[in-house]
């Protein structure tokens, strides 16, 4: 399908990458690779990149075009095709001409389940290519600034996910059972069946990751879907989705839009899609599961802890650990360490200054600490000053702007932030909101707590309002058992390497104990989130020989 001239070299990429791709062949197409339509390294306000839309199978401007500004610089530099409420009547009837038995189901057009894995299968080796990789790595780090190897990481799980489901994997996903009847030819079978007309909406913080794996299942599971990236990352989708189209998806299977979050609601109440997809912030979710009358899964947000157990050892691989998870990507993780309980015993360790040192070696140069981009400087600084004002809070490292950058002031730049706050102050009403409030930035809070104040710990995780990711960092088993069995979050990481951030595609990542919660990755997510249970019961017959017509009941 492609013509690629095979060369040596990997662009762009680091040294350390150079070596992690020593083991391919790394092919680049004659007219650099063949599915897209802009540069990475030259998108800048002379060169600015464009962000169009994608609705029945064909690729559109709009008479608006939003200006995105570069996040380290200011400078305008991607042009986006901005729909606003005057153009959404394409995308309404491409979803509305979709049925709600889906574009395939087990009874319809089951030769799309293995299409779709032969399209995984394609795009799977598209991104194992180190000059694909290296592509969408860099594009990541242009929109949603973060290091190398954090961008990399986000492309990596993407292929080890649409890995997963070629072959025979997608049909697997419809796998059926049956259940024997009450008589001779009944039987009930239990179908995965497609909801038809869906909607899909995404943040900016993981800009190919999340839209892909949930993107993928949906039309896995046979529904057409509208997918709506926040406008600041859409970029990217943009060329995986023409990169996807290059491996064999129909260019009629996904409409994708961009546009204002006003618009978009009032595309979903015209267009009325039978499930919609949520991953953002509370407060829009909740708007949007009023709005939809239900029909929507979420995967919002999480003020998301770790707890520091009895057991006191690898100290420095914990301390690190702690750092990757408040500070990685700038804390703009929905998993981010939001808040760390530290028992007594680690008092008399050096935990708290090694985390310091370690969160002292971030820089803006390599973007292991960079832009905040829902946050300002100022309203971080804010909420960090009326934390103070609690008794014997402490402020224990960062807490200052970044300096010497070009970072525009509609973003944030703050050095990374470590406030100490006492348990006891945590827990009074009149606190408790305001300490437990998510600031997705390089943010967290520190306490600590004695054996004995363990159920208070406990009751700190039960008042909390989101239940994504956490930690319980220890390896003692009954330690363990007490914690994970009186806590919530739907992923919960146990043991000497706990964290809250990072998760692959091999496990569930989602909340729990919501019953709108919308898992990603694993075939359990696909199919919770991106279908619903359909019974059959054939009954053939035959009627037993000289059956009459029973008396009315």
């Amino acid at each position: 399908m492609f013509r690629f001239l095979v060369i040596r070299g990997v662009g762009a990429a680091t040294t350390a990458h150079r070596k992690a791709f020593s083991s391919f062949n790394i092919a680049r197409s004659f007219s650099s690779l063949p599915f897209a339509t802009l540069e990475a390294e030259e998108i800048s306000g002379s060169k600015p990149a464009e962000v169009h839309n994608l609705v029945q199978g064909k690729w559109t401007g709009s008479a608006k075009w939003n200006t995105i500004v570069d996040p380290l610089n200011g400078e305008p530099f991607i042009k986006v095709a901005d729909v606003d409420v005057t153009g959404i009547q394409p995308f309404v009837e491409s979803l509305s001409n979709c049925p709600k038995h889906g574009l395939h189901n087990p009874f319809k057009s089951p030769e799309r389940y293995l299409m779709l894995a032969d399209v995984s299968v394609k795009a799977a080796h598209m991104l194992s290519l180190p000059d694909v990789s290296d592509f969408f790595t860099r594009l990541i780090q242009r929109v949603s600034p973060k290091s190398y190897q954090q961008a990399f990481g986000e492309v990596y799980v993407t292929r080890k996910f649409l890995e997963n489901f070629t072959g025979d994997q997608v049909r697997f996903l419809a796998r059926s059972f049956a259940v024997p009847g009450n008589h001779l030819g009944q039987q009930s079978h239990g179908f995965r069946w497609p909801y038809g007309p869906v909607a899909i909406i995404t943040p900016f913080n993981f800009p190919l990751e999340i839209p892909v794996l949930q993107l993928m299942g949906a039309l896995y599971m046979g529904n057409k879907p509208l997918l709506k990236v926040d406008s600041k990352v859409s970029i990217v989708m943009d060329q995986m989705l023409r990169l996807l189209h290059c491996c064999g998806l129909p260019a009629e299977d996904v409409d994708f839009i961009n546009s204002d979050g006003k618009t978009m609601n009032k595309l979903l109440l015209e267009a009325n899609p039978r499930m919609t997809l949520f991953t953002g912030s509370s407060r829009v979710a909740e708007k949007l599961a009023v709005d939809l009358k239900g029909r929507i899964k979420l995967e919002d947000a999480g003020f998301d802890w770790k707890i520091l157990g009895p057991d006191v050892q690898e100290e420095d691989y914990v301390a690190w650990v702690c750092d990757q998870d408040a500070y990685a990507c700038s804390g703009q993780k929905c998993s981010a360490q939001s808040m760390l309980f530290i028992h007594e015993n680690w008092s008399n360790t050096s935990l708290i200054s090694k985390l310091k040192d370690l969160a002292e070696r971030r820089k803006l140069e390599d973007l292991t600490i960079g832009p905040v981009l829902t946050f300002t400087t100022d309203s971080m600084l804010e909420h960090m000053n009326k934390l103070l004002e609690i008794s014997g809070s402490e402020l224990l490292f960062g807490g200052q702007p970044l300096e010497n950058h070009s970072i525009p002031s509609i973003y944030g730049a703050l050095k990374p932030t470590a406030i100490y706050i006492p348990l006891e102050e945590i827990m009074k009403e009149k606190n408790y909101e305001l300490v437990t409030k998510e600031i997705f930035g390089p943010f967290q809070i520190i306490t600590d707590y004695k054996g004995d104040q363990l159920p208070m710990v406990l009751d700190a995780l039960e008042r909390m309002h989101a239940h994504l990711t956490a930690a319980v960092v220890s390896n003692d088993p009954l330690f363990l058992q007490e914690v994970i069995g009186k806590s919530v979050n739907g992923t919960t990481y146990a043991g000497l390497r706990a964290r809250t951030t990072g998760a692959p595609q091999n496990h569930w990542f989602g909340p729990a104990g919501d019953p709108r919660g919308a898992g990603i990755g694993t075939p359990e997510a696909i199919k919770l989130v991106w279908s619903c249970h359909r019974e059959i019961i054939y009954d053939f017959g035959p009627v037993p020989r000289h059956w009459e017509i029973p008396p009315s009941t």
